[in-house]
C-alpha cells in the first residue's frame, strides 16, 4: 500500500514538474518562439516514461532537446499556425454566408478541417518517435490518423473529459494541463505505432517466406 502510494506520488510529482518547465521554457521564448520547442521537449520526455526509461535526468533532457529541436519545432509550430489562421478565416466565412453554395460545402469542409486537426496531434508524436525527412512528418501522421479511428475517437473523447476537469478545477492547469494531455496524446499514439510496426513485421515475415 505504502509502495503504491509513493509511486502515485512519484508520478504526480513527474508530471507537475515537466508541466512547469513546460509554462517555464514557453515563456523564456516568449511564448511564440517558446511554445513548440518546449512542447516538443515534454513529448519527448513523456515518451522516455511510457518506454519505461524513467530515470532520465529530466531537466537536463528537457533542456538539451529544448536547445537541439528548437529551429525545427518552431518550423513545424508556423505551418501549425497558419493552419490554424486559415481554420479561423473558413469559420469567419462560412458564419458570414449561409444559404445555397455555403450550405453545400459547409459539412465537407468542417470533415476536412476535424480530420487535418486529428492529423496535426500526430504531428509531434511522429517527430520525436522517427527520424525521418520533414515532409514525411505530416505524411506518416495522416496515414497514422487514417489507420486507427477508434484511436482517434478515444484520444478526443479523452482530452475532452481532461478540459472538463481542468474547467472544474483550475488550480491543476498550472501543474498538469500540458503533461497529462501530452500523455494521452503520446500514449495513444505510441500504442498506434506499435500496431503498426507490428504489422511490418508480419508482412516482412510472410514475403520472406514466398
Amino acid at each position: 500500500m505504502m509502495n503504491a502510494l509513493y509511486k502515485g506520488t512519484e508520478w504526480i510529482t513527474r508530471f507537475a514538474y515537466v508541466n512547469i518547465l513546460w509554462i517555464g521554457f514557453s515563456l523564456l521564448g516568449l511564448v511564440v518562439f517558446g511554445f513548440f520547442p518546449a512542447t516538443v521537449a515534454m513529448f519527448t520526455l513523456v515518451r522516455q516514461w511510457i518506454m519505461g526509461n524513467i530515470d532520465d535526468p529530466v531537466f537536463s533532457t528537457f533542456w538539451k532537446t529544448y536547445k537541439q529541436e528548437f529551429l525545427k519545432s518552431n518550423v513545424i509550430g508556423l505551418i501549425i499556425m497558419i493552419i490554424a489562421f486559415l481554420f479561423y478565416v473558413n469559420f469567419q466565412y462560412i458564419g458570414m454566408n449561409q444559404g445555397g453554395f455555403h450550405d453545400i460545402i459547409k459539412i465537407p469542409l468542417y470533415l476536412f478541417m476535424f480530420l487535418i486537426s486529428l492529423t496535426i496531434l500526430y504531428v509531434i508524436p511522429v517527430y520525436v518517435h522517427y527520424d525521418v525527412r520533414f515532409t514525411q512528418i505530416w505524411r506518416n501522421a495522416f496515414f497514422l490518423m487514417l489507420l486507427h479511428p477508434m484511436h482517434n475517437i478515444a484520444l478526443v473523447v479523452s482530452i475532452i473529459i481532461l478540459l472538463f476537469v481542468m474547467q472544474a478545477i483550475p488550480g491543476l492547469i498550472p501543474f498538469f494541463s500540458g503533461s497529462i494531455i501530452a500523455f494521452l496524446i503520446m500514449g495513444n499514439s505510441y500504442l498506434t505505432f506499435k500496431r503498426v510496426e507490428a504489422k511490418q513485421e508480419k508482412l516482412l515475415e510472410e514475403s520472406s517466406k514466398t
